[in-house]
């Protein structure tokens, strides 16, 4: 009876060695020298908006990158803005279509080479991102500062 739970035991299908799930860091997108696109996701209720995009505008000009344009999506200040405060944000692109298809447009007219959003963006949001807005597609969070040289 051993011998047959051993066997048994031994015979355990492998455990799965996928990697773990998680937030997985796009790979690194130069800003120096680029023009850049800048947007942010806020709810009626932040009332700091500007100043939080005022800082995000100043962590991307540090990094060497020159901001062509603002783009600011508030949440709750229409009515109908009101009556959607409780749902969550588009879980494809962060922004409703509307607003995607302005920053596509205000992205055009800049000539932007990459837009940065103040949100915390997917690896899905940030694909889809890009395909529809044509350039690379970055949070905040993404951003590093520049290798510092030493010598």
């Amino acid at each position: 009876m051993k011998s047959h739970r051993r066997l048994w035991r031994s015979r355990r299908p492998a455990r799965n060695t996928r990697p773990p799930k998680g937030r997985r860091r796009p790979p690194p997108v130069e800003l120096t020298g680029r023009d850049v696109l800048v947007v942010g996701c806020f709810s009626a209720r932040q009332k700091r908006y500007a100043a939080l995009m005022d800082e995000l505008a100043d962590t991307v000009t540090a990094l060497g990158a020159r901001v062509v344009g603002r783009c600011v999506q508030r949440r709750g200040v229409s009515d109908g803005g009101v009556k959607a405060m409780d749902r969550p944000y588009s879980s494809r692109t962060l922004v409703s279509a509307g607003k995607a298809r302005e920053i596509a447009c205000a992205r055009e007219e800049t000539g932007a080479g990459a837009v940065v959003f103040l949100n915390p963006l997917t690896d899905h949001q940030r694909n889809v991102l890009a395909e529809i807005l044509g350039c690379p597609v970055l949070s905040a969070v993404d951003l590093r500062p520049p290798p510092s040289e030493s010598g």
